[in-house]
């Protein structure tokens, strides 16, 4: 936590609009908007909020549009959220970590997809990885997997789908044989995100076919074995500086000391991370939905058309509207799935729905901001384009919106008693 209060005080020295763009008389700018529902926060989150956009606004969007339009991995923002700690937000302090909690990890994760979610991809599947070792892993293997993986310089994968599976997480085909006093795996993975520079992480294979999703089983991974190859970066419609890759799997040999849990406890463990993973993903949407909605609303403020400021056309006031209850309602929606994980309360349900409502508010946010914009919202002078283009894998990973709501009427049909 000391981290960020010093960080902040020198961020805030020298903190700015993250963007400026003049064209025809017109001038507009972003970062500089206030920040939302301070009265909801204590105040180290409220220090912890201000240091993510501050960070944002100086390092993360003013470079945001090159290394999504190059492709290039962000290697020295990754390892300036490592120094922030933002890469380990919920992991305690004693294993490197930041030692908060997922209200944190929300409130930055939002930030700093505001800024650039392609960076908060890195953000999320390390904390992902580094929460399902500090939950499941041994002593040996926090040391060996958690406390290399807080700082930045080494982050992880999180290696569940596969291009046969999709949403079906406990229909995998990779395989773990059982040899000697350990496993081999064989198999391939597909959507890695951070499988490119990752030093290592988490594999899911299953021991026993005609188990199902109870054999599943979790694996600690370094990327540097014998055996495991990354395949071809994807070309991407947005999310364009994250790297995403196919993990091919031949032969690897792992100890059976490196089995996170216990054989069979993968799918378990898969499930409980992927719903802490949805309190992310539900930030990074929420993120996107507000650097969209700060957009349009300062275009709108000096856009003239037909006499008049476009901010006082009522269809416009409309779309604004609109837009700002919907990213309030996700963040709203985001911070309670984040606080009943703190009180240690299910989530399942609470996760979902936040994720459904952000992803789906983030994708309607760009889609207006561009309209606001009108032909400016088209080219690639201004970021709308790119919060579209972004937005629309939330709404994909970590279960899609389809799968959201079968997840939120199962848990709804339970509750009253008619399942």
């Amino acid at each position: 936590m000391q981290q960020l209060i010093g960080v902040a005080r020198r961020l805030g020295q020298r903190s700015a609009g993250a963007w400026s763009w003049a064209r025809g008389g017109v001038t507009v700018t972003g970062g500089n908007r206030g920040i939302a529902c301070l009265a909801a926060l204590s105040e180290t989150h409220q220090i912890l909020q201000k240091t993510c956009r501050d960070f944002a606004n100086a390092e993360l969007a003013p470079r945001a549009r090159h290394h999504d339009r190059e492709e290039l991995y962000p290697a020295e923002q990754v390892r300036r959220l490592g120094e922030l700690g933002l890469l380990s937000v919920a992991v305690k302090e004693e294993y490197g970590g930041s030692g908060l909690d997922y209200q944190a990890y929300a409130i930055g994760m939002e930030e700093v997809a505001r800024g650039d979610a392609a960076v908060s991809i890195v953000m999320g599947v390390n904390n992902l990885f580094l929460g399902a070792v500090q939950q499941h892993g041994t002593e040996k293997q926090k040391q060996d997997f958690l406390v290399p993986y807080t700082q930045g310089e080494h982050i992880a994968f999180y290696a569940l789908s596969e291009p046969g599976n999709g949403s079906d997480a406990g229909a995998a085909s990779t395989t773990a044989k059982q040899e000697g006093d350990g496993y081999l795996l064989n198999g391939t993975k597909a959507w890695i995100s951070n499988s490119k520079e990752a030093s290592g992480g988490l594999v899911f294979a299953t021991v026993d076919k005609a188990l199902k999703h109870k054999g599943i089983t979790a694996f600690l991974t370094p990327k540097d074995v014998e055996g495991l190859s990354i395949a071809k970066k994807e070309s991407k419609m947005g999310m364009r500086a994250s790297s995403t890759c196919q993990v091919v799997l031949e032969d690897v040999q792992v100890p059976s000391s490196r089995v996170l849990g216990a054989p069979g406890d993968g799918f378990k463990i898969a499930m409980q991370s992927l719903d802490c993973g949805r309190i992310g993903i539900a930030a990074q949407a929420t993120g996107i939905a507000q650097a969209a909605l700060e957009l349009a609303v300062d275009y709108s403020q000096k856009r003239i058309a037909f006499g008049k400021q476009l901010s006082r056309m009522q269809l416009i006031q409309q779309k604004l509207a609109e837009m700002a209850t919907r990213v309030e309602t996700s963040r709203l929606l985001t911070w309670r799935a984040a606080w009943l994980k703190d009180n240690g309360m299910p989530i399942t349900k609470e996760a979902a729905m936040a994720k459904l409502h952000a992803s789906e508010a983030a994708t309607y946010c760009a889609h207006q901001c561009i309209q606001v914009l009108g032909g400016m919202g088209y080219t690639t002078d201004l970021p709308a384009e790119l919060y579209y283009r972004n937005a629309r894998v939330t709404e994909i990973y970590e279960g899609t919106s389809e799968i959201q709501r079968i997840v939120i009427a199962n848990a709804v049909l339970r509750e009253f008693g008619r399942e």
